[in-house]
């Protein structure tokens, strides 16, 4: 699609070409569909996080009235409080999809950014689904320049990848010209954001990091339609975009660019079978594999996995508070609570992450026995495995393996578990099936190219 570029060109000049060219060919079924399945999956995220204690936060902060719908809730909101509120309930149980090689989770930030300008403007279903299929396909690839880089400055990938692909989806929804789009994504540098200091005790900010990119990228667009400038190379330039976020790796921009409108790698997008950290999936399915072989929680003396260097400052470090986490959302990123409560539940959903679970002795006393070692053969981030070797009283050892993550790439869900997951997600938070099906239908009116009406995704008054 996309001519090749001068070598002095500025790389977001591609991302804006490709951005307003997409618009001009019909999107491929393929990709079609994935933005059905994204829209779909975003929406039962937000249902299911409607009655938390961070939505209820979220929705204190609110401050406008408008056309835009904060799914699950009543009445209208201004762009900017909608894709707020929507990428915030969206992300806030990290049950999102995720991009193997980012990671980063596409969907909580560029739905909310363009489902808000689309029903601002009064935008149509095909405005949508070029919208989406844009910021989805560069915020991956984006994810790719620098791998595990952004993690190590102590930035959160989804949040500061998620501020340019969101300014350059919401462009194409609007049908902006690459002038302005690349001022948009210029822009948008400046206002991404998102540390990882979450981490230390399970606060709540990683939960507004995806809302707060969909934000940041309305922003840059509509100050780009209004003739605002911003660098052309926020990028690769010297004070620039992976200057600043991850400075620790010399940026390799051939993912981003290779193929790029020829090739879609968000096709390759996961959606989660378990709410929690998207590293852990595979050692979750492990857990469930040895629980399954008739090994019970008592004949567990210990259990070694082998994991990636790049997910243990995340997700093992320090190995004492990852087995005893202090809250439900800090076990979302404990390795060794999902495997031990995995192990126990043979699952890993909502209702395994609640504060009364997360507290529950005898979860907390087998996570006790879960320890890791580096492995310098592990394939992440191009891929995500899980291994674990558990000793049993009897002397015995089970070894059990995952070569991939079930929902992604390798072992896709069917477009009937997705649908399954919005069932369950809107149950969840308190919607029954007739009305999550009126929503799930107006979704997918949305993703076909028809009209924009989301009236079935807001709560009475």
């Amino acid at each position: 699609m996309n001519a090749p570029l001068k070598s002095d060109a500025p790389i977001a000049a591609s991302l804006a070409r490709f951005a307003v060219e997409t618009g001009r060919t019909p999107l491929p079924d393929a990709v079609r569909e994935t933005v059905r399945l994204l829209l779909l999956d975003v929406a039962g995220l937000c249902l299911a996080a409607r009655e938390t204690d961070y939505v209820r936060a979220g929705l204190a902060s609110l401050a406008s009235e408008g056309r835009c719908t904060a799914i699950g809730h009543p009445g209208g909101h201004g762009p900017y409080d909608a894709a707020l509120l929507n990428g915030l309930a969206a992300h806030g149980e990290d049950f999102d999809d995720t991009f193997e090689g980012g990671p980063v989770h596409a969907g909580a930030v560029v739905v909310p950014a363009v489902l808000a300008i689309a029903e601002h403007r009064g935008l149509s279903g095909e405005a949508v689904a070029r919208g989406v299929a844009v910021g989805t396909e560069l915020m991956c690839r984006l994810s790719l320049v620098a791998p595990q880089a952004i993690h190590k400055a102590g930035f959160h990938p989804t949040a500061v990848l998620g501020a340019p692909a969101a300014a350059a989806a919401v462009c194409a929804a609007l049908g902006l010209d690459e002038t302005q789009t690349l001022n948009a994504i210029g822009t948008s540098g400046s206002l991404a954001s998102g540390i990882i200091e979450y981490l230390s005790d399970g606060s709540w900010t990683k939960r507004l990091h995806a809302g707060a990119a969909a934000q940041a990228g309305i922003r840059s667009a509509l100050l780009a339609e209004g003739g605002f400038f911003g660098p052309s190379t926020v990028l690769e330039g010297k004070h620039g975009f992976f200057k600043a976020f991850a400075p620790s790796r010399t940026p390799d921009f051939s993912p981003l660019l290779d193929g790029l409108g020829e090739r879609w790698v968000l096709r390759d997008i996961a959606f989660k079978p378990y709410a929690c950290g998207t590293m852990t999936q595979p050692f979750v399915d492990c857990a469930v594999m040895l629980a399954a072989q008739g090994v019970r929680p008592e004949d567990v003396v210990a259990m070694e996995c082998r994991v990636g260097e790049g997910t243990v400052h995340r997700l093992w470090d320090p190995i004492a508070l990852k087995r005893s986490p202090p809250n439900g959302y800090a076990a979302k990123f404990s390795s060794p609570y999902c495997i031990a409560v995995g192990f126990i539940d043979g699952k890993a959903g909502l209702e395994q992450f609640t504060e009364e679970r997360v507290r529950d002795e005898r979860v907390r006393a087998l996570a006790a026995a879960v320890s890791y070692v580096v492995d310098p053969a592990d394939e992440y981030p191009r891929n995500f495995t899980g291994h674990i070797k558990a000793t049993l009283r009897d002397g015995s050892v089970r070894e059990v393996r995952k070569p991939h993550m079930r929902g992604g790439a390798r072992e896709p869900l069917a477009a009937a578990d997705i649908r399954a997951k919005f069932d369950d997600n809107a149950r969840f938070g308190g919607w029954d099936v007739p009305r999550a099906g009126a929503l799930a239908d107006a979704l997918d009116a949305i993703a076909a190219g028809g009209a924009i009406d989301l009236a079935a995704g807001r709560a009475a008054s």
